[in-house]
């Protein structure tokens, strides 16, 4: 299982990497249906992929500590149906980022259709992009956010609470946990619309917050502090 989801975010790395390195490049490989732009719906499906496989690239791994400690339990309760209790939490967990990316990738459609992202898919308000930051900041320091924070950081907690025999719960426990995990990220992952959505710096970054925020053990006073300085990066923005 570990080599499943280790393969899993590889593979969605393994596309979103060159794809970001081409669209700050010449744009003639793996971005160039960038490039071309356009408004049908192969160009709106292709942007919705990338989202999808962005997020998944960016959310497996904080998320497989909590599917190999469910695999641990399913494995005491019924063997049997081992992998498929683990696959149909995995997928009710990726089936609430790909929600998210479905709008997310609607959103994008909807900046640029009004000249309000840059062809690098950035934000050419400086106003607008610092008020973004500052929201993202303030959310860091909401209840909201330190509920669905502490539901994360806890995996065997939400597991005791959650847990129930059959595929269908298992899917339905995937698609609880992918709503925490989003209510505790979802305004970091706005921020990519300020840094650039195929900024690769950013997406890493983003990630690497996320695993520490989630694994660390002063995750929750980082996850302020990290707020504050948000707030702090927001207000140069719309001193600039």
């Amino acid at each position: 299982m570990i080599a499943a989801l280790a393969a899993a975010a590889v593979l969605c790395w393994a596309w979103i990497v060159p794809l970001a390195r081409d669209m700050y490049g010449a744009m003639n490989g793996a971005a160039a249906w960038m490039g071309a732009g356009g408004t049908g719906l192969s160009y709106g499906a292709l942007l919705f992929a990338m989202w999808t496989v962005m997020m998944a690239g960016m959310m497996l791994p904080s998320v497989a500590p909590t599917v190999l400690l469910y695999a641990m339990v399913v494995r005491s309760h019924d063997h049997e149906h081992l992998q498929a209790r683990v696959l149909a939490f995995v997928c009710g967990y990726l089936g609430v980022w790909t929600a998210f990316s479905l709008l997310a990738a609607l959103v994008q459609r909807a900046l640029s259709a009004v000249l309000y992202l840059s062809p690098m898919m950035q934000l050419r308000s400086a106003a607008v992009g610092g008020a973004l930051v500052i929201a993202a900041g303030a959310y860091q320091l909401t209840p909201a956010k330190r509920s669905c924070l502490r539901s994360c950081r806890s995996p065997a907690a939400f597991i005791a609470r959650w847990y129930a025999p059959g595929n269908g719960a298992a899917l339905r426990m995937g698609v609880v946990h992918g709503l925490y995990c989003l209510g505790c990220c979802w305004a970091l992952m706005l921020l990519l619309f300020v840094a650039g959505i195929m900024n690769l710096l950013a997406i890493a970054a983003i990630t690497l917050f996320v695993l520490l925020e989630k694994a660390l053990p002063f995750g929750v006073q980082g996850g302020r502090f990290s707020g504050m300085l948000l707030i702090a990066g927001g207000a140069l923005l719309l001193l600039r």
